[in-house]
């Protein structure tokens, strides 16, 4: 089989503090910017890396949804808990660096893990977590 992976997606709040994130603080492209009723839903990417993006979503447009599930939905992205994407760089301090002077939620500091990667974590504006390991 010849799969790979083409996007991904994640929920934002508000979709100009997501894009500042994205574009300006992790430098990734801006592919798409769509809206509809009211909603955004924003894909994003590096730039070296053309078939693989993030889509940022409204987390409660999905049709179906009840009040209680909207509310458990927006509660746990406030925690952190509902959804985060794992990226990696080749110079880890680096970007730690850069992503902490631009005031990003520092979640945890670059750590050598028990599993075998050294890694970082942030929260991007939605309180998605963000991990971001030393690329080998």
């Amino acid at each position: 089989m010849d799969i790979t992976i083409n996007s991904s997606f994640l929920p934002h709040t508000d979709p100009d503090a997501s894009l500042a994130f994205y574009r300006d603080t992790l430098g990734f492209e801006i592919r798409n910017d769509v809206g509809y009723g009211g909603m955004r839903w924003i894909t994003v990417g590096p730039a070296d890396q053309p078939d693989t993006s993030i889509v940022l979503h409204p987390p409660t447009a999905s049709p179906g949804l009840t009040d209680d599930e909207r509310r458990t939905i927006l509660e746990m992205m406030a925690k952190g808990s509902y959804f985060g994407v794992n990226l990696a760089a080749a110079d880890l301090d680096d970007v730690f660096s850069r992503l902490e002077a631009s005031g990003a939620e520092v979640v945890q500091e670059p750590t050598d893990q028990p599993y075998g990667v050294r890694d970082c974590a942030f929260r991007d504006p939605a309180g998605n977590m963000i991990r971001i390991q030393q690329r080998g």
